[in-house]
């Protein structure tokens, strides 16, 4: 008996050391072919010396993007150039670097070469603070152009609108004070030598020029937004990418005015502390940036009588947002009549208390599910939708915000969506915090925008 079971083991032995070698030669075979399927996937050729003939830059580089079945879906050229920003009156364009990246599988509603149009939109009369008409410049000395060309977009950087000019055409030019708490860090700025920064006191005349007495600078809105609509109006119908640097999110009047006129079926993700669905009858403020969706939401507002508007009544700009093709994201901050309004146009809502209980994740899954999966995607994003401890340099801070975090799985989410046909990042105020803060603010904002135009962990 003990003979057999010495037997009986040493046959177990080998047959479990047999086995053992099995395992692991099968998984060696599944990872050489995982390595090879992302070979395949992304493969970069060395373009042949009679295409490189032809070009008078250096050696380019010869992208191919390759689908599931491995046939080729695109080839281009792709070319790089110094990203320096030149003469601010004229446009500069910048090719994208040569590297595999997302670009060429999402964002499937842009034309090929993916081109992201850099609008400056440095509106501050929607709203009291000086200093939101520095988000654009800020945003571009901090790399903007720079990094998405690095994702692979070419950039079209446009001149910013010059609204300064705008409003001493229609106000004439006059010194506005600044609050006491601006005025306080101004004065840190000149004593600290920060003067590319510094806080510009000239501005529009006072409140008793708006063209309808709970509208402020109704008429300056209105025009600023006319000149924004058309601008984006013009690069969504060329098939580019406009990115909108506000500036107050009163421009957004201008920018969802010119989007919704080249795509009518164009789905809004309002990612903000709150709703913005006032009207000039509603308003507790007056104030403009509060208004965006009163204006634009389809059934909710004639504009018979506020000044500078009626280009959106005209015929020139008619098409309005269904409600069904607006979804909120992190609101907070809601007033009564807004409450009234959510719930008479039916509008999905996700508010703090909904990502609290189920999850950013689960509520970007939905939120895009409801939008559907084929149609161009806008996303508005209000820097106060973060909370303050992130983002402290926005005039309407309210506690209890999207985390660091929250606030980009939100862009990355919508970015893999392959959807996003555009993007906007207003109430961005380096005026309001203490520099650090400022500079924190700035550098979040620049990392959500690169997070919606591609960037990812991976």
């Amino acid at each position: 008996t003990l003979k057999y079971n010495i037997i009986l083991l040493c046959v177990i032995h080998f047959i479990l050391d047999r086995l053992k070698v099995k395992l692991y030669y099968s998984k060696s075979e599944v990872t050489m072919n995982m390595m090879k399927c992302q070979m395949q996937r992304f493969r970069i050729l060395s373009p042949s010396s009679s295409s490189l003939s032809s070009l008078s830059c250096d050696p380019s580089i010869l992208e191919t993007s390759r689908s599931r079945n491995n046939k080729i879906t695109t080839n281009r050229i792709v070319r790089t150039y110094s990203c320096t920003r030149s003469n601010p009156m004229t446009t500069t364009t910048i090719e994208s670097e040569s590297s595999p990246n997302k670009t060429s599988l999402w964002f499937r509603h842009t034309q090929l070469p993916k081109t992201a149009s850099i609008i400056g939109a440095p509106m501050t009369y929607g709203q009291p603070y000086v200093g939101t008409d520095h988000g654009p410049k800020r945003l571009r000395g901090k790399g903007l152009l720079q990094q998405l060309s690095s994702l692979g977009w070419r950039i079209n950087d446009m001149p910013d609108l010059d609204f300064e000019s705008m409003s001493q055409e229609v106000y004439g030019k006059v010194q506005l004070q600044p609050q006491p708490d601006q005025q306080q860090r101004q004065q840190e700025q000149e004593e600290d030598g920060d003067m590319d920064n510094l806080t510009t006191t000239t501005s529009y005349n006072s409140n008793s020029n708006s063209a309808h007495p709970n509208a402020k600078h109704s008429t300056l809105v209105g025009k600023g937004c006319l000149m924004l609509a058309e601008l984006v109006y013009e690069e969504r119908s060329n098939g580019r990418f406009p990115v909108v640097l506000g500036g107050d999110h009163s421009i957004a009047i201008g920018t969802l005015a010119g989007l919704l006129q080249a795509q009518p079926s164009t789905g809004v993700l309002w990612i903000d502390a709150h709703a913005d669905l006032h009207t000039p009858w509603s308003s507790p403020s007056g104030n403009i940036h509060g208004m965006p969706l009163g204006f634009l939401l389809k059934n909710h507002l004639h504009r018979g009588g506020v000044a500078g508007f009626s280009w959106l009544d005209d015929g020139l700009f008619p098409t309005r947002l269904p409600s069904n093709s607006l979804v909120y994201i992190g609101l907070r901050d809601v007033d009564a009549s807004e409450r009234f309004f959510l719930k008479q146009f039916n509008i999905r809502t996700y508010t703090m208390h909904d990502i609290d209980r189920y999850g950013i994740g689960y509520v970007m899954e939905e939120a895009l599910d409801y939008l559907g999966k084929d149609r161009p995607l806008h996303v508005s994003y209000d820097i106060d939708a973060i909370d303050p401890t992130h983002a402290p340099a926005t005039g309407t801070a309210v506690r209890g915000g999207l985390t660091y975090r929250e606030a980009h799985y939100v862009a990355e989410a919508v970015a893999s969506s392959g959807n996003l046909a555009s993007v906007e990042m207003v109430e961005l105020n380096p005026m309001l915090a203490e520099k650090e803060g400022g500079e924190n603010t700035v550098e979040l904002a620049l990392g959500i925008l690169t997070s919606l135009m591609g960037k990812s962990i991976l």
